[in-house]
């Protein structure tokens, strides 16, 4: 009885100490009701596909801001539908949707499905580490409901399509629409939308248009059959998106080059070698 009743003491003294911990780490979190000035400019940092750190400014002072009057409303939905079909429905947190992952992931016996809203994913990304510990889980969640009380929903998917990773050092909608189309976000069309949005859950690897072209237009297919019935798209936008092929040629010359470019690499350092 006595080492039940000490472990009960440790058990509860750990519990205490931890919130507590969690306590401390919430009241040191930066404010967000700065952000809901859309002149407003905050540095963070992002990771290149080799981890490094860079700065990056979100807000008009980065050249490549694109504020929400001039993102197509088929950029806007198709990234709704893809990733958070909730998101007007919840206030930062989709507690249907996580009950459903979790006991997926209890059948699974792994971390198998997310359910990460659009708030919450804006509040990783301005203010948190990728680190998966429940500490920064329950940090996500403060945030992201902070930010749900401090901004509306125009400004919270405005910021998250200026800070979504769409490519190597390719963050933000106003940079991945002209490196793989060579155009501003304004000029997209739907199946261009549908296809960037395709891209957001790994453009590193899953869904890297680079080298799973197929998989990356399959799931854009699925997105526009879901603007479609949301009324975002007439059936006639939906056949013509359905039916155009995103600029390959531009996205293959790139590929080229990049090929060129490490095979010059290789052969200098080749030749360098045996000098």
């Amino acid at each position: 009885m006595k080492l039940l009743k000490w472990l009960g003491l440790i058990v509860l003294g750990g519990s205490a100490l931890y919130t507590i911990y969690i306590g401390i780490a919430l009241y040191r979190l930066p404010p967000v009701a700065t952000l809901a000035d859309p002149g407003a400019n905050l540095t963070i940092q992002v990771k290149d596909w080799q981890g490094k750190l860079h700065p990056f400014v979100v807000g008009p002072q980065n050249p490549r801001w694109t504020p929400m009057g001039k993102i197509p409303v088929e950029m806007k939905w198709s990234v709704i539908v893809a990733e958070d079909a909730n998101f007007y429905r919840h206030e930062g947190i989709d507690v249907k949707a996580l009950k459903e992952a979790i006991k997926y992931d209890l059948e699974k016996k792994r971390l198998a499905r997310g359910a990460s809203t659009i708030t919450q994913q804006t509040a990783k990304n301005l203010f948190l580490s990728r680190e998966k510990t429940i500490t920064r889980k329950v940090e996500e969640f403060y945030l992201a409901k902070r930010l749900e009380q401090e901004l509306t929903k125009g400004r919270i998917i405005e910021l998250y399509l200026n800070i979504v990773e769409l490519g190597p050092m390719v963050y933000g909608i106003g940079h991945g629409s002209r490196y793989y189309f060579d155009k501003p976000p304004s000029s997209l069309t739907p199946r261009e939308c549908a296809f960037l949005a395709a891209m957001l859950p790994g453009p590193k690897k899953v869904y890297n248009p680079y080298l799973h072209l197929d998989r990356v237009l399959k799931r854009s297919d699925t997105i526009l059959g879901l603007l479609r019935q949301k009324g975002i798209l007439s059936e006639a936008e939906y056949r013509q998106a359905l039916a155009e092929v995103p600029n390959i040629g531009g996205m293959q010359r790139k590929v080229d080059q990049s090929f060129s470019a490490k095979a010059k690499r290789f052969f200098k350092d080749l030749f360098g070698f045996f000098r």
